[in-house]
């Protein structure tokens, strides 16, 4: 958990904490969170205005490319009261070799609440070391905690609690399968993950309780049996591309399709947290079908974000 007992911030004296990993939160500040989003998601959808971060500003950071991650944060922001600004190291000095921990001292000071898109989780943690407000992990290489939780709260929407559930992870251990296996642990469900040779999850960075949560199969058709969420993500990601070759080839029987979802639990859902290549890690019968709810899982990013953004610039309201 990253907390900072030697700063606060500057507004509401809360103690400073940043969202760099799933890991920094417990499983009761998850279920705040999750209830939340689900108040959240009501006055939005009721037209309600609700302004606890008024006049608050977001900093969103972004290295790699985006549409949902950018969108959800800043409309959330405004949905929020707040204002975000928009910078990418391209067009910032970050671009031109100014050091990780000088912008974070100046933007910090400029801003109330700060988003990075990035690839190294190096770079993010170097960020926060060096930053007087809050700093959101918007994705790096190694975890994207955002999406999981949107992903967690999609789930509960449908189907109520995740604990003691089997989730099946379908494809590459990027950054997203070992979030999942982070959240298996604090929330207390099950992974099965499957990934050809070559691909598989390091087990060597996950802890004992993750590695207890963790089951990983060679067959991804096993991996599946009653399992109450299949996901799955694009077999090469952001910043891997020349392997991308190499990779169609290796995950060619990985593709979430019909036999596979067969064998999961009648009810059970697919997610894929976008954008899709249907025919390649998902079939467009899956994707595009009755237990699909990949559009509900992409709107969840918004009002996910809202809950987190507000329990780190406001604690945890009633």
């Amino acid at each position: 958990m990253n907390t900072s007992p030697n700063n606060s911030y500057p507004q509401n004296s809360l103690p400073l904490r940043h969202y760099l990993q799933f890991s920094d939160l417990d499983a009761s500040e998850y279920e705040y969170i999750l209830n939340r989003s689900k108040v959240l998601k009501d006055k939005f959808k009721a037209y309600e205005t609700w302004h606890p971060l008024h006049d608050r500003t977001l900093a969103m950071i972004f290295e790699k490319h985006s549409t949902r991650t950018r969108l959800s944060f800043e409309a959330g922001m405004h949905q929020l009261g707040g204002h975000a600004v928009y910078l990418n190291t391209r067009d910032t000095q970050l671009g031109r070799g100014e050091p990780v921990e000088d912008a974070a001292q100046v933007i910090s000071r400029m801003t109330d609440i700060i988003m990075i898109r990035t690839f190294g989780q190096e770079i993010l943690e170097r960020f926060a070391a060096n930053s007087r407000v809050p700093v959101i992990n918007g994705l790096t290489n190694e975890y994207h905690p955002c999406q999981v939780l949107a992903d967690i709260f999609t789930f509960h929407e449908a189907r109520g609690s995740i604990q003691g559930k089997k989730v099946a992870w379908i494809g590459d251990a990027n950054n997203m399968a070992y979030t999942w296996i982070q959240a298996a642990a604090i929330l207390g469900f099950d992974v099965h993950f499957s990934g050809p040779i070559g691909y598989e999850i390091d087990t060597t960075r996950l802890s004992d309780l993750e590695k207890k949560h963790l089951k990983q199969f060679s067959n991804p058709k096993d991996a599946c049996v009653d399992v109450h969420l299949v996901t799955t993500d694009v077999w090469t990601s952001m910043g891997y591309e020349q392997e991308n070759s190499a990779r169609l080839t290796a995950f060619e029987k990985w593709m979430v399709d019909e036999e596979k979802m067969s064998v999961a639990k009648p009810d059970a859902l697919f997610m894929h947290c976008l954008p899709a290549h249907r025919g390649e890690e998902v079939a467009a019968s899956v994707i595009d079908g009755p237990q699909s709810i990949v559009w509900e899982e992409a709107e969840n990013r918004l009002h996910v974000q809202k809950a987190l953004m507000e329990f780190l610039l406001c604690g945890k309201l009633n």
